[in-house]
């Protein structure tokens, strides 16, 4: 069974489909033009205007007619139909939905007084209308203007429709009963509709107070004001107030900017890149902007509340994209807007950001977090910032004059600023990584040119206010030489040594760039000359040569063209043979450089992360970060998203590390912990080993492979051990101090060199091993040729002759000790199977020759019988003793 306002919501529908019908055949359809589309552009938007109210017409009377049948079927079969078949009751968002469409579209028309421009052209044919719209409309005066009569037609009837729907759904819910299945659909129903209401007078006010606007301006700020979108909430004509530092004329609060006139002048700010300050000064309330700030001074503090709430709802209502429902300033949503906030914004003022457009989030007025900031030249920046500053990880590029290139700096920023870590690929293809301070390169760093380059350099160390500065490693491949030592202002300045290709090494000053004083040159023969060079390190002055085999020349020495080398000194021959160990052992840049101080760069900044309690913020900033992509520069900025690996990614948080650490304190732990911190790149620990490593690389690998360089790598590995111990202790006293405890004394010297000598220097030992190694060798050449040489020759030895020239005894074990590789003693090995055997143990090779049931001893070789090749060699080079 029905209830009698079923049937009256039907009539209501089939009333309100027919004037639907009627007021587009009467109004809409004479109001669009037949003509083609017209040239000017304000009657173009009319016209689009007008063509969008009657798409939404047509939706609503869709509806309506939707609604319509499923009140007909719940009529027809009230049996089989349930009261929640209806439209108005199971869709009635839907519903909703199409009405305030049709009143936005409506409105839009109303401001730009699309009507009356329409309804002008064909002034005659309304005349003869008045009749046809007097039965659409109730009270419409016959001296009302031409175009007021098209406007009411369009909304008159759908206002008194929701009015109508109101007062029947109330009737249905009251008929019904409160336990009522369809009760709770029915109470939504008839708030949705009441609150429409509301929306539509509101909109209707907001459209007849901007419309009404436009008569009041005139000029250039209506030009630049009056559009469709603008609905007026607030004029200084109706509530004053005064604004400062900018003395505005006027104050204009549409519902998506502020305006401030100033004659002629039209200041316009975006309500999303708009702040309202919470703290206010008696009358007076803040804005904040991108750009400015203002003071906003009411008469008294009710003008004060008005503008202050209706600028803080408008902001809020422009920042969910719709219009408040069911009316401004009402709705679940907290009535202040957020502080953080995402929009795009040019920057216009003189500054470093002039003309600059930023993309991203934004906090009280200043880009925040993660943004884009694009410059009309081609800068591009993306990252994080803080207060309206770069801060934190950021990509930026920077265009070059050549086409397609571009400088990309991929680093940390403080405050605008480079500051940490950072990887700079240039156009010229060379490539920074390194640390920055105030955008300068500072700190440790290499850079290396392109493989391209006309003088390909390699340069590792410290840099100081963007020049190479401290102790630092430059490799000059076109020249084939190496630089260590020390630097100023970008020139080699200060204690140096020059290891060349051809194994030739200079230890000396230099100062700005040039050798001054005396030095020292090593030739590939060990050759010695102490004296003053060129820059190219020719003998050039007073000097004298050491030659191998104990002779002196003293003099001056010079060079001419096309002459070569000449000399005017004294030559000394009767100076005994030098002992060739120390000959070819000598070593350079030791007590030159202090092992303490020469890679401080690197030190400093695990230091001073250590010493901030190791904050999350700074960690990647410090401690470096991996990027995997290519050296080539790319042009779209899809490819400078940051591809870094975060430490956290694959050892966790810091805070995870310290636990950790604090997990394996014991002695047994302690050891397996620390070789899985060591051999993970993106532990703290193992950044710090990685980038010693990278240094060590550098200076002893390829040209500095050099034997005359032992002494000065075997005192920085032990440096870097005892730094690395350091750190650990570092770290230990940071996760300590977040549990509120304190680490025990600081360690003696005996405990502390225990440490670091029997546990880190085994485990980091192996990671400098390869150039360790060859530097050994390369010192040790010229024995171990000679301990190989005298092993061959003993193959040569028939038994009976090597047992009697060895004065062998029965039973006696001939016992041979050197350091000489694996190989050497196989080969003695193979020579004589039957006689020898060999055992040998690294790293100190032990070799020993064994004899059992030896022939009759002789205390020297047999009569008649020649000594063998070479036994001299064998027998001055072999330190041979033997025992019972």
């Amino acid at each position: 069974m029905c209830n009698p306002e079923e049937a009256a919501l039907l009539r209501l529908e089939e009333v309100f489909s027919a004037t639907l019908a009627r007021v587009n055949s009467y109004v809409l359809q004479p109001l669009l033009p037949a003509a083609p589309e017209p040239s000017d552009p304000w009657a173009r938007e009319c016209l689009r205007l007008l063509q969008q109210l009657h798409k939404s017409s047509q939706q609503l009377w869709e509806v309506t007619e939707e609604s319509l049948h499923s009140l007909q079927e719940r009529l027809r079969h009230p049996d089989s139909t349930g009261l929640e078949s209806l439209l108005l009751l199971r869709d009635a968002d839907r519903v909703l939905q199409a009405h305030i469409e049709y009143i936005e579209s409506y409105t839009s028309c109303m401001v730009v007084q699309a009507f009356q421009k329409a309804a002008k052209r064909r002034s005659q044919y309304w005349r003869g209308q008045r009749k046809a719209l007097r039965q659409l409309l109730s009270g419409v005066s016959s001296e009302g203007s031409v175009g007021a009569s098209p406007g009411q037609a369009l909304h008159q009837p759908l206002t008194h429709h929701v009015q109508q729907y109101v007062l029947l759904l109330l009737s249905l819910g009251d008929t019904i009963g409160e336990h009522h299945p369809t009760q709770e659909l029915v109470v939504n129903a008839v708030t949705l509709f009441g609150n429409l209401q509301s929306f539509m007078k509101q909109a209707l006010d907001q459209a007849a107070a901007t419309q009404a606007l436009w008569h009041t301006l005139r000029g250039r700020p209506r030009d630049v004001l009056c559009t469709p979108a603008h609905r007026l909430l607030q004029d200084s004509q109706d509530v004053p107030v005064t604004v400062a530092p900018l003395r505005a004329e006027r104050v204009l609060l549409f519902d998506d900017a502020l305006v401030l006139l100033q004659g002629h002048n039209v200041h316009t700010f975006d309500l999303k890149l708009v702040w309202v300050d919470p703290e206010q000064d008696g009358c007076t309330f803040h804005l904040l902007t991108p750009e400015e700030q203002f003071s906003f001074c009411a008469k008294d503090s009710q003008g004060q509340a008005v503008w202050q709430w209706k600028v803080t709802q408008a902001v809020r209502q422009v920042l969910r994209g719709k219009k408040d429902f069911p009316v401004l300033g009402a709705g679940l949503e907290p009535s202040q807007p957020p502080a953080c906030r995402c929009a795009e914004y040019t920057f216009r003022a003189e500054g470093r950001l002039c003309q600059a457009t930023y993309e991203g989030e934004w906090c009280r007025a200043r880009p925040h977090s993660k943004g884009t900031l694009k410059w009309p030249d081609g800068r591009n920046h993306v990252g994080n910032f803080c207060q309206g500053l770069e801060h934190g990880f950021g990509i930026r590029l920077l265009p070059q004059a050549s086409e397609d290139r571009f400088d990309c700096y991929k680093c940390h920023w403080r405050e605008g600023s480079m500051c940490g870590y950072g990887i700079c690929e240039y156009s010229t293809d060379e490539v920074y990584k390194g640390y920055f301070q105030e955008g300068l390169r500072h700190g440790f760093g290499v850079l290396e040119s392109g493989p391209q380059a006309p003088q390909p350099l390699r340069y590792t160390g410290h840099w100081e206010r963007g020049q190479r500065s401290g102790y630092g490693i430059e490799e000059d491949s076109d020249r084939g030489e190496r630089y260590i030592g020390m630097w100023q202002a970008g020139q080699r300045h200060g204690p140096g040594v020059v290891v060349t290709q051809a194994g030739v090494c200079y230890q000396g000053t230099f100062q700005a760039d040039k050798t001054v004083g005396p030095g020292i040159l090593l030739s590939e023969d060990d050759s010695l000359y102490e004296g003053t060079f060129t820059r190219d390190l020719t003998l050039m002055g007073k000097g004298k040569v050491t030659f191998p085999n104990g002779f002196t020349l003293e003099g001056s020495f010079g060079s001419g063209a096309g002459r070569g080398l000449h000399t005017q000194g004294v030559l000394d021959t009767a100076a005994l043979p030098p002992d060739p160990s120390s000959t070819c052992k000598r070593q350079l840049g030791v007590g030159a450089f202090p092992v303490e101080s020469r890679w401080q760069g690197v030190y400093r900044p695990f230091r001073d992360f250590v010493c901030a309690g190791c904050p999350r913020d700074l960690q990647e900033a410090l401690l470096g970060f991996d990027v995997q992509s290519s050296r080539e520069l790319r042009r779209s900025q899809d490819y400078l998203c940051c591809e870094r690996t975060h430490p956290e990614d694959s050892v966790g948080s810091m805070e995870d590390i310290l636990e950790e650490l604090l997990q394996h304190r014991e002695p047994k732990a302690l050891q397996p912990y620390l070789r899985k911190a060591l051999s993970n790149s993106l532990h703290p620990l193992g950044k710090l080993l990685r980038t010693l490593m990278l240094t060590f690389q550098a200076t002893y690998a390829g040209v500095g492979a050099n034997k005359h360089l032992q002494e000065l790598a075997q005192e920085e590995v032990k440096q870097h051990a005892r730094e690395l111990w350091a750190a650990y202790r570092g770290l230990l006293r940071v996760a300590l101090q977040r549990k509120g405890q304190a680490l025990e004394e600081d360690e003696d010297t005996e405990t502390r060199d225990l440490q670091v000598h029997g546990l880190v220097l085994p485990l980091m030992l192996p990671s400098f091993y390869s150039e360790l190694f060859t530097l050994y060798l390369l010192l040790h050449e010229r024995e171990d040729s000679f301990y190989s040489q005298g092993i061959a020759n003993l193959s040569l030895f028939p038994d009976t002759q090597l047992l009697e020239f060895l004065d062998v005894q029965n039973d006696c074990v001939l016992h041979l000790t050197s350091h000489q590789p694996r190989d050497l003693a196989a080969s003695a090995s193979q020579a004589c199977p039957t006689s020898l055997t060999a055992s040998v143990s690294l790293p100190h090779t032990s070799l020993q020759l064994c004899r059992v049931r030896a022939a009759s001893p002789c205390s020297r070789p047999c009569a008649g019988s020649a000594e063998p090749p070479g036994w001299s060699a064998v027998s001055s080079a072999l330190p041979l003793c033997w025992s019972p």
